[in-house]
């Protein structure tokens, strides 16, 4: 009976232990599941510096703008900086051989090219209009009388524009006397008009523009085995400070109208070129 006794007091003091042990196990396993628990939470803080690679585009953007605003040098820009300066027959001269030096012999471009006999006295940019054909053609009032051809001018001014040619023509009054000046430009005037003008009419002066005049001398409306003096507006700039040879499509039409036949009226001596 005392073993008995023994035994069974045995099993309850052990009991507390069995306890102890269990209640250590089950603290350890609710401290390891507060920590699976606080797993997330400290990748989540991992993930948050991938915000700040969104400032990369912003800096490529704003140099994208930078560049797009930066403007290329305008022909105006360049002009307004540089000092004007008068034409002289050389700058036709090397004008001519650029534009067909890609295309023509050495031969070619020989012919071309024109003495110092076959030019006028240049604008010194001192003269007006008037005062620069006073000086060029002292001798206007009498061939002026003589001249009684019809289809020609004595006198064929070129510009670049229509509302130039009318700025001219009215800046020579002092010099023109009686004598009839036609317009020779495009813009609300046909060219059948202006044939017809010619065909009734006798002209001492025309007016215009490169094109035009071309296109009447193509198309056998105007003749210029009459003509004297052949003038190019060369000095005067537009708005934006362009000279008629700064423009390409004057540029092209002139020279064309060079080439096609007052070169070789120039060359012959009948004809004499003046830059204004």
């Amino acid at each position: 009976m005392e073993d008995a006794v023994s035994s069974q007091d045995l099993q309850q003091e052990s009991d507390p232990s069995d306890d102890e042990h269990i209640e250590k196990a089950s603290d350890k396993r609710t401290a390891i599941h507060q920590d699976s628990d606080s797993k997330p939470a400290v990748t989540k803080k991992r993930k948050r510096p991938t915000e700040c690679f969104l400032s990369q585009p912003e800096e490529k953007q704003e140099s994208t703008v930078k560049t797009k605003r930066r403007k290329k040098k305008k022909i105006s820009d360049i002009l307004e900086k540089s000092a004007p300066k008068p034409g002289v027959p050389e700058d036709l001269q090397n004008l001519l051989s650029q534009h067909f030096a890609e295309n023509r012999s050495v031969i070619e471009i020989e012919e071309l090219k024109l003495s110092d006999s076959c030019f006028l006295p240049a604008n010194d940019l001192t003269h007006s209009f008037s005062s620069y054909l006073k000086e060029i053609c002292p001798k206007w009032a009498k061939l002026r009388k003589n001249h009684k051809e019809k289809k020609s001018v004595v006198i064929l001014v070129i510009c670049s524009s229509a509302l130039r040619s009318l700025e001219l023509i009215k800046s020579m009054t002092a010099f023109k006397g009686d004598c009839r000046v036609l317009k020779l430009f495009a813009k609300h005037i046909k060219i059948k008009e202006q044939m017809n003008m010619l065909e009734k009419g006798v002209f001492h002066i025309g007016v215009g523009t490169p094109g035009r005049v071309k296109a009447l001398v193509e198309q056998d409306g105007l003749c210029l085995n009459s003509t004297k003096y052949m003038i190019l507006d060369w000095n005067w700039r537009d708005q934006k400070l362009r000279r008629m040879m700064d423009i390409p499509e004057i540029k092209k039409e002139t020279i064309d109208l060079l080439e096609m036949c007052i070169i070789k009226l120039c060359r012959e001596g009948s004809v004499k070129l003046g830059l204004f």
